[in-house]
């Protein structure tokens, strides 16, 4: 500190100049043509200063390091270090994550496996500890996280909140378990899709603080009024951003920051992270100052992160140069004053966490599901991960159903060799093979749909073999990407996953698929999205949150 400050003084010799830059600053929303000092990985200031090495940007825009408000490190199939490889060559420098998806099938394993394998990268990396695992007491999960195992994790520096707190009954409810987590952090992350009124009164009386499942503009006007943070997502299937961009003015927008929850690696790849939101919100109209402060400052600020957010004097040297701030392409990236080169991603081993696969293969005549009459049927929503409880007459002897795209699907337990659901879908559009995945949110058991319930079974099969996977199959062609990381990411470089994700993209539109179909399957069996889910135990109703037969009869 005393250095910087004789070096902010001009009384030393600053490390870095950095010459010829049109520097953002998110505070007021200007762009100023200068030059910034910085002391290792601190800003000095702007303006002239003397410096043992002089760097010329050109003319280049400097914006800060982008910063995800949250996300789920694991739904990009990679390890930590891919991840930062991947997100930080589109100018993400810190990340909010919640690692539930791990922590619901290793426990507190996971967990430290997550920040263990963060350690070391040019990518800071906070976490948000899960607060719901299992996500509801009717899911499975390998450990019940109590408030007895997430106490130690408070000393923990990279630990700063508790995860999106689910469990909104039990909040309403006053569950003496969801009240005794509530008081472990002061920042509280919540999860509230279709929460209003008295009811999300409620639920922000009792400290939750933001959303990222806000899907509509009532909805997320509401919950701005009402002084919730809202973080707008951009996921592979969670697709928000033109929808609620209109709720972003220069009051709102210290309470808006930009998150990706679930991308997985190839859309990381193809069209970029944060920086994606941001191009996408400036061609949507936004003013560049509004999006670049939500992809900053904003999320900085929702965390109590004074270090960063910002290129002003004491804060982190963070930055990205951009050529164009209408392309909005990120150059090169900076952490902590140093330029970010593949070198800074060496692989260091990371022993991974052990975790359960006891699934049961099933034959076919283990995920039968005989009758006749009305049944409840999944429909999915285009871009979403909700879900619409619809009612179809059915003949169980005629499914698949391709005129009304109506498909089964199975969910086998990863923990329970006895568990098998079996439910009706519609919306894939599969016209042939089968494809399965031990990607289920949260729970993560296997889940799969197809055109026959041998199909079905074989492609389980092959996940099982895999101990955890993504798996198409048909016309005697198998396709699979391992995920041998908890049953849930690939422990190889992103371009590797990426090709063998674009494989299975191409193999599965080739079936007749909707584009996306594992992010869609995924999501599938996730009890606190509305309205209707599977799980191992059968049809799931959000609304009521109790199990539901297939097939009714209305008296």
């Amino acid at each position: 500190m005393r250095s910087c400050i004789k070096k902010a003084r001009g009384i030393e010799k600053a490390d870095v100049l950095y010459k010829n830059a049109v520097l953002f600053n998110p505070f007021t929303g200007e762009w100023d043509k200068t030059a910034f000092a910085t002391a290792g990985s601190t800003i000095l200031g702007t303006g002239t200063y003397q410096a043992r090495k002089e760097v010329d940007l050109l003319g280049s825009y400097v914006i800060p390091g982008l910063i995800d408000a949250h996300v789920h490190i694991e739904s990009s199939l990679l390890t930590p270090r891919e991840y930062g490889r991947l997100v930080t060559r589109h100018g993400t420098t810190t990340v909010i994550a919640d690692p539930h998806e791990i922590a619901n099938t290793c426990g507190c394993a996971g967990i430290d496996y997550i920040i263990r394998a963060s350690r070391n990268i040019p990518l800071d990396i906070f976490i948000m500890f899960p607060s719901c695992v299992p996500a509801t007491p009717f899911d499975e999960s390998a450990e019940v996280l109590s408030q007895l195992q997430m106490e130690p994790y408070r000393t923990c520096h990279t630990v700063i909140g508790l995860g999106e707190m689910m469990n909104v009954p039990g909040v309403l409810e006053e569950n003496p378990d969801v009240m005794q987590k509530l008081d472990l952090w002061d920042i509280r992350d919540g999860h509230a899709p279709g929460l209003s009124g008295k009811d999300l009164n409620a639920y922000l009386c009792a400290g939750l603080q933001s959303d990222h499942e806000t899907t509509n503009l009532e909805e997320g006007r509401e919950k701005l009024q009402k002084g919730m943070y809202l973080f707008i997502r951009e996921g592979s299937t969670e697709k928000n951003l033109c929808t609620l961009l209109p709720l972003v003015t220069p009051f709102s927008v210290s309470q808006t920051s930009f998150c990706t929850d679930d991308r997985h690696a190839d859309l990381l790849n193809q069209d970029g992270h944060i920086d994606d939101c941001i191009r996408k919100s400036i061609q949507a109209g936004l003013e560049p100052e509004l999006a670049i402060r939500m992809g900053s400052l904003s999320a900085a600020e929702r965390f109590g992160l004074k270090d960063r957010g910002a290129l002003v004097p004491g804060r982190r040297a963070d930055f990205c140069l951009v050529q164009d701030l209408k392309t909005f392409e990120i150059n090169r990236v900076f952490k902590n004053g140093v330029l970010i080169q593949e070198k800074d991603f060496l692989d260091t081993p990371v022993s991974l966490p052990q975790y359960r696969f006891r699934t049961q293969i099933p034959e076919p005549k283990d995920i039968m599901c005989q009758g006749y009459g009305k049944a409840h049927v999944i429909a999915l929503v285009k871009d979403q991960i909700s879900t619409i409880a619809v009612t179809h007459i059915i003949n169980s002897e005629e499914i698949p159903d391709f005129s009304r795209d109506i498909l089964k699907v199975v969910v086998a337990s990863r923990y329970d060799d006895t568990k098998i659901g079996v439910g009706y879908v519609s919306g894939f559009s599969l016209q042939n093979g089968a494809i399965a995945s031990s990607i289920s949110h949260d729970s993560h058991n296997i889940i799969a749909i197809g055109t026959s319930d041998a199909l079905i079974c074989d492609a389980i099969r092959e996940v099982v073999r895999h101990r955890g996977a993504m798996t198409a199959i048909a016309d005697g062609t198998v396709r699979s990407l391992p995920l041998h990381v908890a049953g849930l990411m690939a422990d190889l470089p992103y371009e590797t996953v990426c090709h063998n994700l674009q494989l299975l993209s191409d193999m599965v539109l080739d079936m007749g698929s909707i584009c996306n179909p594992f992010m869609y399957l995924s999501f599938l069996a996730l009890t606190v999205i509305p309205e209707i889910r599977i799980t191992e135990k059968g049809l799931f109703d959000v609304t009521t949150f109790r199990h539901i037969p297939v097939f009714f009869d209305d008296a």
